[in-house]
């Protein structure tokens, strides 16, 4: 899985914090990830997160936890690769496009027109040039360490 610098996990935690209380419980979480079309079940979810609200530091330990996984959970990340992939792939037709991935941002709230144009993110990633992201395009941005 790649890395998210701190200043970016920041501003998801803030993004997430829908009430501005400082702290991101589960229904801002269950919201935010049916917003981006993955179902999870509650009992999961709390499991997950231990049952409570996160702070910054509890949000950005979790992630630093999720990203540590040993070696042969592979196949299980693929399989949520696959599935990260289709959250994206809002058509359907095996590529993120330009227009995609702004869409799926501005509904979370992470797009602003002040980026600028989403093809110069999709070009840091698009190896064969085509102007959108296939899967192992896809799977590579989100492998890479990004320093």
């Amino acid at each position: 899985m790649s890395h998210i610098h701190q200043s970016d996990l920041e501003r998801i935690f803030v993004a997430l914090d829908l009430n501005g209380d400082g702290r991101v419980c589960i229904g801002e979480l269950t919201w935010f990830l049916d917003k981006v079309g993955v179902h999870i079940g509650l009992d999961e979810l709390e499991e997950i997160v231990g049952g409570r609200s996160l702070g910054l530091q509890e949000f950005i330990h979790l992630y630093n936890q999720s990203i540590s996984k040993p070696a042969e959970e592979d196949e299980e990340e693929d399989t949520d690769l696959v599935e990260a992939f289709k959250v994206f792939d809002l058509n359907n037709d095996g590529f993120i496009s330009c227009e995609e991935l702004q869409s799926l941002l501005a509904r979370l709230g992470l797009w602003s027109e002040s980026y600028g144009d989403c093809r110069q993110l999709i070009g840091k990633f698009d190896t064969n040039l085509d102007g959108r992201i296939d899967f192992e395009e896809f799977k590579n941005m989100m492998l890479l360490s990004i320093s």
